[in-house]
């Protein structure tokens, strides 16, 4: 069932943001080249079952991880806790930067995880915040969830890029979207944005 509320669209118990449906973005990598893996407050949002998938397929993808990120990782663990009370991914001690990166020659950054599971050696891709970025998901009452854009200054050249192509929020995540929410929850939101952007 589908509501338009405002600025809420209501997908079952599902609030999202409208901003997810008229906003533009698409990662600009050769601009950025990675740099929100190794910026912000603390590591990315990590459920429960992530946690275990991390530590099952540590041995596959640790060969493309950093030495401090596997130390990090193997001296801490595979998860940390925020100081919301989040689990978030491990980052390096004495900076911002998440244990499970990888370095490129060329010195952009990339998930080492990701890197690992398109080379077909492990199952897990990466943490679903990840590739849900720049929509965070918030936990409300009951068995409700949110979807909010996030808007972060290191993303401004990925927002231009959406606008210079045409190219919505909600069109460049629908893999993960997909994933996260399933097919019939996608195409609820691709009929609300659908009515909105008409409106």
């Amino acid at each position: 069932m589908k509501n338009i509320h405002g600025d809420i669209i209501a997908i079952g118990d599902i609030l999202v943001s409208e901003e997810v449906v008229t906003e533009y973005f698409a990662c600009d990598y050769p601009v950025c080249r990675g740099v929100c893996c190794i910026e912000g407050d603390s590591g990315a949002p990590l459920s429960e079952e992530e946690t275990e998938l991390l530590e099952r397929d540590y041995p596959h993808y640790s060969a493309f991880m950093s030495s401090s990120g596997r130390a990090a990782a193997e001296d801490s663990g595979f998860f940390a806790i925020d100081r919301e009370g989040d689990l978030v991914t491990p980052v390096v001690p004495g900076s911002e930067e998440c244990a499970y990166i990888h370095t490129a020659a060329d010195g952009s950054v990339l998930c080492a995880i990701e890197k690992c599971h398109a080379e077909g050696l492990c199952g897990f891709c990466k943490p679903i915040s990840c590739r849900l970025y720049p929509i965070r998901v918030v936990r409300l009452g009951g068995d409700s969830i949110g979807l909010n854009l996030h808007r972060w200054k290191i993303c401004a050249p990925a927002f231009e890029k959406g606008r210079r192509e045409g190219i919505r929020v909600y069109q460049f995540l629908r893999t993960p979207l997909t994933a996260a929410f399933g097919e019939e929850f996608y195409s609820a939101l691709c009929a609300a944005a659908a009515y909105c952007l008409r409106s």
